[in-house]
């Protein structure tokens, strides 16, 4: 299990994007979000820095 935050994370528009940003990483990854923590939860067994990498691309670098 990956576990990362990501504070500009805020609103439905961004769990969509962040959720699409780590399918395409991975299509098989399971994506669970907690918005109001703002906590990003992936089962994956690609590497966590793969993940980063790209959402970090899309806006919303890990803390």
């Amino acid at each position: 299990m990956i576990e990362l935050t990501l504070p500009t994370m805020t609103c439905g528009h961004c769990v969509k994007t962040v959720t699409e940003t780590v399918h395409a990483v991975d299509p098989a990854a399971a994506v669970t979000i907690d918005l109001p923590t703002h906590a990003l939860h992936i089962e994956s067994s690609e590497p966590a820095a793969r993940f980063a990498a790209a959402l970090a691309e899309e806006g919303f670098a890990p803390a």
